[in-house]
């Protein structure tokens, strides 16, 4: 699986959000290839899912392959909102 994370400068906060995202792949027990990009840049890249933070959900609101953190350094969090997307969408 293909993820990015992405912050508006694509350099401190999205780095941070990649190493949480890698931690809660890690504990779901699910491979995954992670990327981190600014938001200018994001949109021409392909991938299976986004993580950002709910300040930027205004900017993915046309799209379903998104999941919005409140805290970028909180692991249960983001394990959390990344397992509720997984089973929605029947992934795990």
């Amino acid at each position: 699986m293909k993820i990015i994370t992405v912050c508006g400068l694509g350099v401190g906060s999205s780095l941070i959000m990649k190493m949480t995202v890698d931690s809660a792949m890690s504990q779901l027990g699910i491979k995954s290839s992670i990327e981190h990009w600014d938001m200018g840049t994001v949109k021409g890249r392909e991938c299976d899912l986004i993580v950002t933070t709910e300040g930027f959900r205004k900017n993915f609101a046309d799209q379903e392959n998104v999941v919005f953190i409140n805290n970028i350094v909180d692991v249960a969090e983001t394990k959390n909102r990344l397992e509720e997307y997984f089973k929605k969408h029947n992934l795990i």
